[in-house]
């Protein structure tokens, strides 16, 4: 079950992956080392990095408010609510309006910065497919 889930989750990184460099600008500018480091905490070094991930993707297209990506998602409404708070505090999103009808979007910070996502998918999907050996 658990190589099921995994492999699943692999395949969408690998989705993701795609989805990212097909919004890289051919200008992309280096990242600096402070956003590599938060983009790498929020999304590789803590619990909720893949569904936060999961998000962010959603994002790339459209704004949605937290209804919508529970829905989307098919996660629990708190949890994705948990998870909004925690990226907009990082200046990850956006959100127009107020309470229940809010709108989210991505932050020009992070449309500027989408490149380095790149990495943090690769550092995840490293950490998701990495066998523990116990002796």
């Amino acid at each position: 079950m658990t190589l099921l889930i995994s492999g699943k989750m692999t395949n969408q990184l690998l989705e993701f992956k795609e989805i990212i460099r097909s919004r890289q600008s051919s200008e992309q500018r280096k990242t600096d080392k402070q956003t590599r480091k938060l983009l790498l905490y929020l999304f590789t070094s803590t619990r909720g990095g893949f569904t936060r991930l999961r998000i962010i993707i959603h994002l790339l297209d459209q704004g949605y408010n937290t209804h919508q990506l529970a829905q989307k998602l098919e996660l629990d409404y708190k949890a994705v609510q948990h998870h909004m708070k925690v990226l907009e505090k990082n200046n990850m999103v956006s959100k127009i309006g107020e309470k229940y009808g809010a709108i989210f979007y991505l932050s020009n910070f992070l449309e500027i910065n989408i490149g380095a996502l790149d990495e943090a998918i690769d550092k995840l999907d490293r950490k998701m497919n990495k066998t523990k050996i116990y002796m």
